[in-house]
Protein backbone atom coordinates (compact mmCIF):
# COMPACT_ATOMS: atom_id res chain seq x y z
CA UNK A 1 0.00 0.00 0.00
CA UNK A 2 1.82 2.76 -1.55
CA UNK A 3 1.71 6.76 -0.19
CA UNK A 4 3.01 9.90 -1.11
CA UNK A 5 3.17 12.43 1.22
CA UNK A 6 3.24 16.40 0.81
CA UNK A 7 4.90 18.97 3.20
CA UNK A 8 6.26 15.62 5.16
CA UNK A 9 8.50 17.99 8.02
CA UNK A 10 10.33 16.01 9.56
CA UNK A 11 7.90 13.08 9.24
CA UNK A 12 5.40 11.79 11.88
CA UNK A 13 2.12 11.88 9.90
CA UNK A 14 4.55 9.21 7.70
CA UNK A 15 5.76 7.68 10.32
CA UNK A 16 2.42 6.64 12.00
CA UNK A 17 1.20 5.47 8.06
CA UNK A 18 4.14 3.41 7.87
CA UNK A 19 3.93 1.83 11.43
CA UNK A 20 0.05 0.88 10.12
CA UNK A 21 1.21 -1.09 7.10
CA UNK A 22 1.63 1.59 4.29
CA UNK A 23 4.92 2.37 2.39
CA UNK A 24 5.96 6.04 1.88
CA UNK A 25 7.86 5.85 -1.40
CA UNK A 26 8.06 9.58 -2.27
CA UNK A 27 7.72 12.51 -0.17
CA UNK A 28 8.11 16.81 -0.44
CA UNK A 29 9.74 19.18 2.09
CA UNK A 30 11.14 22.27 0.92
CA UNK A 31 12.22 23.16 4.71
CA UNK A 32 16.44 22.71 4.37
CA UNK A 33 16.51 22.74 7.99
CA UNK A 34 14.55 19.71 7.96
CA UNK A 35 16.44 17.13 5.06
CA UNK A 36 18.68 15.66 6.96
CA UNK A 37 16.02 14.83 9.77
CA UNK A 38 13.27 13.77 7.59
CA UNK A 39 16.61 11.42 5.69
CA UNK A 40 17.81 9.75 8.42
CA UNK A 41 15.17 8.24 9.73
CA UNK A 42 13.38 7.80 6.68
CA UNK A 43 16.18 5.94 4.32
CA UNK A 44 13.47 4.16 2.01
CA UNK A 45 11.78 6.77 0.91
CA UNK A 46 12.87 9.58 -1.62
CA UNK A 47 12.48 12.95 -0.73
CA UNK A 48 11.69 15.81 -3.22
CA UNK A 49 13.36 18.90 -1.98
CA UNK A 50 11.43 21.39 -4.81
CA UNK A 51 8.63 23.65 -3.62
CA UNK A 52 5.63 21.92 -4.43
CA UNK A 53 4.53 24.45 -6.87
CA UNK A 54 7.77 24.28 -8.62
CA UNK A 55 7.20 19.90 -9.49
CA UNK A 56 5.72 19.06 -12.10
CA UNK A 57 2.68 16.78 -11.62
CA UNK A 58 4.41 14.27 -14.37
CA UNK A 59 7.01 13.98 -11.69
CA UNK A 60 5.07 12.60 -9.02
CA UNK A 61 4.54 8.85 -8.91
CA UNK A 62 1.55 7.60 -10.28
CA UNK A 63 -0.81 5.05 -8.40
CA UNK A 64 -0.34 6.39 -5.30
CA UNK A 65 -3.49 4.77 -3.06
CA UNK A 66 -3.24 7.62 -0.88
CA UNK A 67 -1.94 11.15 -0.87
CA UNK A 68 -1.29 12.82 2.46
CA UNK A 69 0.05 16.02 4.18
CA UNK A 70 -1.02 19.51 5.75
CA UNK A 71 -1.23 22.17 3.16
CA UNK A 72 -0.31 25.54 4.32
CA UNK A 73 -4.34 27.65 4.57
CA UNK A 74 -3.06 30.77 5.71
CA UNK A 75 -5.40 32.88 3.12
CA UNK A 76 -8.78 31.91 4.40
CA UNK A 77 -10.83 35.19 3.92
CA UNK A 78 -9.01 35.39 0.17
CA UNK A 79 -9.92 31.64 -0.28
CA UNK A 80 -13.21 32.44 0.47
CA UNK A 81 -14.28 35.09 -1.71
CA UNK A 82 -12.43 32.99 -4.64
CA UNK A 83 -9.48 35.73 -4.54
CA UNK A 84 -6.56 34.11 -2.80
CA UNK A 85 -6.40 30.30 -3.91
CA UNK A 86 -3.23 31.60 -6.48
CA UNK A 87 -1.19 34.23 -3.57
CA UNK A 88 1.66 32.38 -2.87
CA UNK A 89 0.13 30.52 0.19
CA UNK A 90 -3.22 29.78 -1.11
CA UNK A 91 -1.17 27.65 -4.47
CA UNK A 92 0.10 25.27 -2.32
CA UNK A 93 -2.98 23.96 -1.06
CA UNK A 94 -4.72 24.41 -4.58
CA UNK A 95 -1.75 22.34 -5.95
CA UNK A 96 -2.62 19.56 -3.13
CA UNK A 97 -6.16 19.49 -4.82
CA UNK A 98 -4.74 19.45 -8.27
CA UNK A 99 -2.70 16.90 -7.29
CA UNK A 100 -5.87 15.08 -6.18
CA UNK A 101 -6.90 15.87 -9.46
CA UNK A 102 -4.29 14.29 -11.87
CA UNK A 103 -3.86 11.31 -9.76
CA UNK A 104 -7.20 10.11 -8.25
CA UNK A 105 -5.57 8.10 -5.19
CA UNK A 106 -7.90 5.77 -3.57
CA UNK A 107 -7.62 8.50 -0.58
CA UNK A 108 -6.24 11.22 1.25
CA UNK A 109 -5.46 12.84 4.58
CA UNK A 110 -5.32 16.20 5.51
CA UNK A 111 -4.43 17.94 8.78
CA UNK A 112 -4.58 21.83 9.62
CA UNK A 113 -5.20 23.88 12.67
CA UNK A 114 -8.46 24.53 14.33
CA UNK A 115 -8.39 28.11 13.54
CA UNK A 116 -9.77 27.07 10.21
CA UNK A 117 -13.55 26.90 12.08
CA UNK A 118 -13.57 30.42 13.22
CA UNK A 119 -16.76 31.99 12.05
CA UNK A 120 -14.86 34.22 9.53
CA UNK A 121 -13.74 31.61 7.86
CA UNK A 122 -17.05 29.64 6.97
CA UNK A 123 -17.27 30.60 3.14
CA UNK A 124 -13.76 29.51 2.92
CA UNK A 125 -14.07 26.15 4.67
CA UNK A 126 -17.56 25.52 2.42
CA UNK A 127 -15.34 26.40 -0.51
CA UNK A 128 -12.09 24.39 0.17
CA UNK A 129 -14.64 21.15 1.01
CA UNK A 130 -16.53 21.71 -2.65
CA UNK A 131 -12.96 21.66 -3.82
CA UNK A 132 -11.80 17.92 -2.11
CA UNK A 133 -15.56 16.69 -3.12
CA UNK A 134 -14.65 17.65 -6.78
CA UNK A 135 -11.39 16.67 -7.48
CA UNK A 136 -11.34 14.28 -10.45
CA UNK A 137 -14.29 11.79 -10.50
CA UNK A 138 -14.98 13.28 -6.52
CA UNK A 139 -14.23 12.17 -3.17
CA UNK A 140 -16.43 11.18 -0.25
CA UNK A 141 -15.51 13.36 2.11
CA UNK A 142 -15.01 13.30 6.12
CA UNK A 143 -14.65 15.87 8.00
CA UNK A 144 -13.74 16.31 11.86
CA UNK A 145 -12.16 18.54 14.53
CA UNK A 146 -10.22 15.41 16.96
CA UNK A 147 -8.23 16.49 20.36
CA UNK A 148 -5.04 14.17 19.70
CA UNK A 149 -5.42 14.18 23.72
CA UNK A 150 -8.14 11.49 23.55
CA UNK A 151 -6.32 8.81 20.99
CA UNK A 152 -3.52 8.32 23.60
CA UNK A 153 -1.18 11.32 22.72
CA UNK A 154 -0.39 13.50 26.55
CA UNK A 155 -1.40 16.76 24.75
CA UNK A 156 -4.25 18.67 24.34
CA UNK A 157 -3.89 20.03 20.36
CA UNK A 158 -6.83 20.25 18.27
CA UNK A 159 -6.28 19.89 14.54
CA UNK A 160 -8.58 19.47 11.68
CA UNK A 161 -8.57 16.34 9.97
CA UNK A 162 -10.06 16.13 6.09
CA UNK A 163 -10.57 12.14 4.81
CA UNK A 164 -11.62 11.22 1.33
CA UNK A 165 -12.33 8.38 -0.32
CA UNK A 166 -12.54 8.24 -4.14
CA UNK A 167 -16.37 8.12 -4.65
CA UNK A 168 -16.54 5.30 -7.26
CA UNK A 169 -15.16 2.73 -4.09
CA UNK A 170 -18.10 4.23 -2.56
CA UNK A 171 -16.49 4.23 1.76
CA UNK A 172 -18.36 6.14 4.04
CA UNK A 173 -15.55 6.47 6.25
CA UNK A 174 -15.97 6.76 10.37
CA UNK A 175 -13.74 8.30 12.34
CA UNK A 176 -12.21 6.32 15.00
CA UNK A 177 -13.77 5.94 18.71
CA UNK A 178 -12.29 7.81 21.66
CA UNK A 179 -10.12 6.10 24.08
CA UNK A 180 -11.23 5.52 27.37
CA UNK A 181 -8.22 6.52 29.50
CA UNK A 182 -5.87 9.53 28.82
CA UNK A 183 -2.21 9.09 28.79
CA UNK A 184 -0.63 11.40 31.93
CA UNK A 185 2.58 13.24 31.40
CA UNK A 186 4.01 10.79 33.92
CA UNK A 187 3.35 8.15 32.09
CA UNK A 188 4.80 10.04 29.00
CA UNK A 189 8.13 11.43 30.35
CA UNK A 190 8.48 10.80 33.96
CA UNK A 191 11.68 9.23 33.38
CA UNK A 192 13.67 12.11 31.65
CA UNK A 193 13.56 14.23 34.72
CA UNK A 194 16.82 13.86 35.55
CA UNK A 195 19.14 13.48 32.81
CA UNK A 196 18.44 16.67 30.74
CA UNK A 197 21.19 19.25 29.61
CA UNK A 198 20.32 23.27 28.96
CA UNK A 199 21.05 24.32 25.42
CA UNK A 200 24.54 26.02 25.21
CA UNK A 201 25.02 29.57 24.80
CA UNK A 202 22.92 31.05 22.07
CA UNK A 203 20.73 28.11 22.06
CA UNK A 204 23.47 25.65 20.17
CA UNK A 205 23.10 22.18 20.99
CA UNK A 206 24.85 19.92 22.97
CA UNK A 207 25.26 16.97 20.04
CA UNK A 208 26.61 14.20 21.88
CA UNK A 209 26.58 15.34 24.78
CA UNK A 210 23.33 15.00 25.08
CA UNK A 211 23.05 11.94 27.72
CA UNK A 212 19.39 11.32 25.85
CA UNK A 213 19.30 11.90 22.01
CA UNK A 214 17.48 15.65 21.99
CA UNK A 215 16.96 15.58 25.41
CA UNK A 216 18.44 19.88 25.98
CA UNK A 217 15.85 22.66 26.36
CA UNK A 218 16.22 26.49 25.38
CA UNK A 219 17.51 29.00 27.34
CA UNK A 220 16.40 32.52 28.07
CA UNK A 221 14.05 34.84 29.29
CA UNK A 222 10.18 34.20 28.75
CA UNK A 223 8.20 36.96 27.29
CA UNK A 224 5.83 39.18 28.52
CA UNK A 225 3.51 37.30 26.35
CA UNK A 226 3.78 34.03 27.81
CA UNK A 227 3.83 35.42 31.52
CA UNK A 228 0.31 36.22 30.80
CA UNK A 229 -1.48 32.53 31.41
CA UNK A 230 -0.45 29.86 33.07
CA UNK A 231 2.43 27.31 31.15
CA UNK A 232 2.46 24.71 33.68
CA UNK A 233 0.49 21.34 33.34
CA UNK A 234 0.83 18.52 36.58
CA UNK A 235 2.07 15.72 36.41
CA UNK A 236 -1.18 14.01 36.25
CA UNK A 237 -2.37 16.04 33.20
CA UNK A 238 -1.76 16.16 29.43
CA UNK A 239 0.35 19.07 27.80
CA UNK A 240 -0.58 21.96 26.56
CA UNK A 241 0.13 21.77 22.46
CA UNK A 242 3.34 21.70 21.80
CA UNK A 243 3.87 24.35 19.52
CA UNK A 244 6.86 25.23 16.69
CA UNK A 245 8.19 27.65 18.63
CA UNK A 246 10.92 27.21 21.46
CA UNK A 247 10.35 29.93 23.04
CA UNK A 248 6.93 28.89 23.62
CA UNK A 249 7.50 25.17 24.82
CA UNK A 250 5.27 24.60 27.95
CA UNK A 251 7.00 24.36 31.53
CA UNK A 252 8.28 20.82 32.92
CA UNK A 253 5.31 19.45 35.62
CA UNK A 254 8.29 20.01 37.76
CA UNK A 255 7.32 23.43 38.71
CA UNK A 256 4.22 24.31 40.10
CA UNK A 257 1.70 26.11 38.59
CA UNK A 258 2.41 29.34 38.04
CA UNK A 259 1.16 32.37 40.68
CA UNK A 260 -1.74 34.66 39.73
CA UNK A 261 -0.95 38.62 40.27
CA UNK A 262 -3.65 40.25 38.11
CA UNK A 263 -5.40 39.76 34.59
CA UNK A 264 -2.77 38.89 32.07
CA UNK A 265 -0.08 38.80 34.61
CA UNK A 266 1.12 35.73 36.23
CA UNK A 267 4.63 34.79 38.03
CA UNK A 268 6.94 31.62 38.82
CA UNK A 269 5.86 30.50 42.71
CA UNK A 270 8.74 33.03 44.60
CA UNK A 271 11.16 30.17 46.10
CA UNK A 272 10.71 27.68 43.22
CA UNK A 273 11.81 29.95 40.38
CA UNK A 274 14.56 27.22 39.63
CA UNK A 275 12.13 25.00 38.81
CA UNK A 276 10.62 26.50 35.86
CA UNK A 277 12.56 25.67 32.41
CA UNK A 278 10.87 24.71 29.56
CA UNK A 279 10.22 21.30 28.29
CA UNK A 280 13.21 19.75 26.05
CA UNK A 281 13.15 18.83 22.68
CA UNK A 282 13.22 14.97 23.66
CA UNK A 283 10.28 15.79 25.62
CA UNK A 284 8.46 17.42 23.36
CA UNK A 285 8.89 14.69 20.59
CA UNK A 286 7.95 11.85 23.48
CA UNK A 287 4.74 13.92 24.06
CA UNK A 288 4.03 14.20 19.64
CA UNK A 289 4.69 10.15 20.27
CA UNK A 290 8.35 10.31 18.27
CA UNK A 291 10.11 6.98 19.44
CA UNK A 292 13.36 7.70 21.49
CA UNK A 293 15.13 6.53 18.36
CA UNK A 294 14.00 9.09 15.96
CA UNK A 295 17.20 11.42 16.02
CA UNK A 296 16.49 15.37 15.06
CA UNK A 297 19.82 17.44 13.85
CA UNK A 298 20.22 20.63 13.84
CA UNK A 299 22.31 23.03 15.31
CA UNK A 300 20.24 25.28 17.43
CA UNK A 301 17.41 24.45 19.37
CA UNK A 302 15.28 26.28 17.58
CA UNK A 303 14.90 24.50 14.67
CA UNK A 304 14.63 20.96 16.82
CA UNK A 305 11.51 22.32 18.56
CA UNK A 306 10.25 23.93 15.05
CA UNK A 307 10.19 20.34 13.14
CA UNK A 308 8.36 18.67 16.38
CA UNK A 309 5.86 21.37 17.12
CA UNK A 310 4.67 21.52 13.22
CA UNK A 311 4.54 17.79 12.97
CA UNK A 312 1.17 15.31 13.33
CA UNK A 313 1.34 13.07 16.36
CA UNK A 314 3.04 9.90 15.37
CA UNK A 315 0.38 7.81 17.45
CA UNK A 316 -2.94 9.63 16.00
CA UNK A 317 -1.58 9.24 12.44
CA UNK A 318 -1.25 5.63 13.00
CA UNK A 319 -4.41 5.56 14.50
CA UNK A 320 -5.89 7.31 11.68
CA UNK A 321 -3.80 5.25 9.43
CA UNK A 322 -5.35 1.86 10.55
CA UNK A 323 -8.74 3.19 10.63
CA UNK A 324 -8.23 4.44 6.51
CA UNK A 325 -6.75 0.87 6.02
CA UNK A 326 -9.69 -1.05 7.67
CA UNK A 327 -11.83 0.89 5.18
CA UNK A 328 -10.08 -0.48 2.23
CA UNK A 329 -9.74 -3.87 3.57
CA UNK A 330 -13.81 -3.92 4.00
CA UNK A 331 -13.57 -3.95 0.07
CA UNK A 332 -11.02 -6.54 -0.51
CA UNK A 333 -8.67 -3.32 -1.73
CA UNK A 334 -4.83 -3.84 -1.23
CA UNK A 335 -3.58 -2.09 -4.27
CA UNK A 336 -4.10 0.67 -6.77
CA UNK A 337 -7.67 0.21 -8.75
CA UNK A 338 -8.06 2.65 -11.82
CA UNK A 339 -11.15 5.16 -11.65
CA UNK A 340 -13.72 3.45 -13.26
CA UNK A 341 -15.23 4.47 -16.09
CA UNK A 342 -19.20 4.49 -15.09
CA UNK A 343 -19.70 7.61 -12.12
CA UNK A 344 -23.37 6.13 -11.16
CA UNK A 345 -23.03 6.56 -7.51
CA UNK A 346 -24.61 4.00 -4.71
CA UNK A 347 -24.91 4.95 -1.41
CA UNK A 348 -21.70 4.14 1.04
CA UNK A 349 -20.81 1.42 2.93
CA UNK A 350 -20.03 1.94 6.23
CA UNK A 351 -17.34 0.65 8.54
CA UNK A 352 -17.79 0.52 12.27
CA UNK A 353 -15.56 2.85 13.75
CA UNK A 354 -12.45 1.22 15.47
CA UNK A 355 -12.02 1.29 19.47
Amino acid sequence: MNVISFFAGAGGLDLGFQRAGFNVDWANEYDKEIWETYQKNHPHTFLDKRSMRNIPISEIPDKAMGIIGGPPCQSWSEAGALRGINDKRGQLFYNFIEVLEEKQPLFFLAENVSGMLSPRHKEALSNIKDMFKNAGVGYDLSFELLNVADFGVPQDRQRVFFIGFRRDLNIDFKFPKKHAKKVTLEEAIGDLKNTVLPAREKNYTNGEDCKILNHEYMIGNFSTIFMSRNRVRSWDEQSFTIQAGGRHAPIHPQAPKMKFIEQNKRIFVPGKEHLYRRLSIRECARIQTFPDDFKFYYNNVTAGYKMIGNAVPVEMAHILANQIKLHLESKGITEYIEVKSNKSVTKPEAVEAAS
